[in-house]
């Protein structure tokens, strides 16, 4: 195996696919979206603990699912869930639901705060 056959190689396993090339950019949009949604993450859950209002538990929930969102797209970007999930069309229904997720509990959050407040 020459150099470059190798390298290719370490560029297929940690990058995915072999259109896939990591830049500088890439790598910091990565490592930011993870590190804040981490970080909200995190915060929400110290706020469940101190709560018990639903439109609150049900912003934490959003919170907690958009990092799980975070987490699955970048796995998803490196290839790692590539073929895993039934699809529609060309695209996975756990993407589609994960997508989702975060802007349903939001929204159920809201209508909960407004419907307390009449």
């Amino acid at each position: 195996m020459g150099l470059f056959e190798g390298a290719r190689l370490i560029e297929k396993t940690f990058f995915g696919r072999d259109n896939v090339i990591m830049d500088s950019g890439s790598l910091v949009l990565i490592i930011l979206r993870l590190f804040f949604s981490a970080a909200a993450a995190i915060l929400a859950i110290v706020i469940w603990s101190k709560t018990r209002d639903a439109a609150w538990i049900l912003l934490v929930l959003g919170a907690v699912s958009s990092y799980v969102e975070t987490v699955y797209s970048i796995l998803g970007m490196f290839g790692i869930t590539e073929n895993l999930f039934p699809v529609i069309g060309s695209v996975p229904i756990l993407t589609i639901a994960v997508s989702c997720l975060p802007a349903i509990f939001f929204s159920v959050a809201f209508c909960v705060f407004l419907a307390k407040r009449k």
